[in-house]
């Protein structure tokens, strides 16, 4: 009985083991991908290395906000993430054609999108609409020069992930589905 059990937890450890390296090397890719097609499509928009590299970051950030156990978790995440972009883009874009960045514009354009997330059932994006608004600010607040673009950039930069993330989950399904299918496959094969 105990060599049993000792089989199956060795089993368990493996298949945990190659679950992480996949899972690790599915992130891995997907960073990059995403990482590279954002700042080669920012190189032909943006002469600024600076904001290539923001972007760059962002999209990968986004694309390691969707990456989920499932594809259904996934989707909710690409959704709440494009809610929480798209007021702070918002808020952001109407404040910077208008004013310059200060703590204060910040602080006021966190409260309110807030407020209007709150209040239009999405409390749950509060926290990612408050990070995104605090980035777009302050980016906007080290380059002045062309502050509006900022809000635009990163709801770009977003997008890209978005989409980066939710391609890297449908190509892990399909890995998946594919391999279990030959796994099943293979013991009605081998009893035939």
């Amino acid at each position: 009985m105990g060599t049993i059990t000792l089989q199956r937890d060795e089993r368990r450890g493996f298949r945990r083991t190659v679950s992480g390296i996949t899972s690790g090397t599915g992130l891995t890719l997907a960073a990059v991908a995403s990482y590279e097609l954002t700042t080669r499509i920012l190189t032909s928009a943006i002469s600024s290395r600076d904001d290539q590299m923001l972007g760059g970051m962002w999209s990968v950030v986004a694309t390691m906000f969707v990456i989920r156990e499932s594809y259904r978790q996934s989707v909710s995440a690409a959704l709440s993430r494009t809610a929480a972009t798209s007021v702070s883009f918002v808020l952001c874009l109407a404040y910077l054609v208008l004013f310059p960045f200060s703590s204060w514009g910040m602080a006021i354009l966190i409260g309110i999108g807030a407020v209007i997330l709150i209040m239009i059932n999405l409390p749950g994006d509060v926290i990612t609409a408050s990070i995104t608004t605090a980035v777009v600010m302050v980016v906007a607040g080290i380059s002045p020069q062309h502050a509006w673009r900022q809000p635009i950039l990163r709801l770009f930069d977003t997008l890209i992930g978005i989409a980066v993330g939710i391609a890297a989950v449908l190509i892990g399904r399909a890995l998946h589905d594919q391999s279990h299918f030959s796994e099943s496959a293979a013991p009605t094969e081998q009893s035939q």
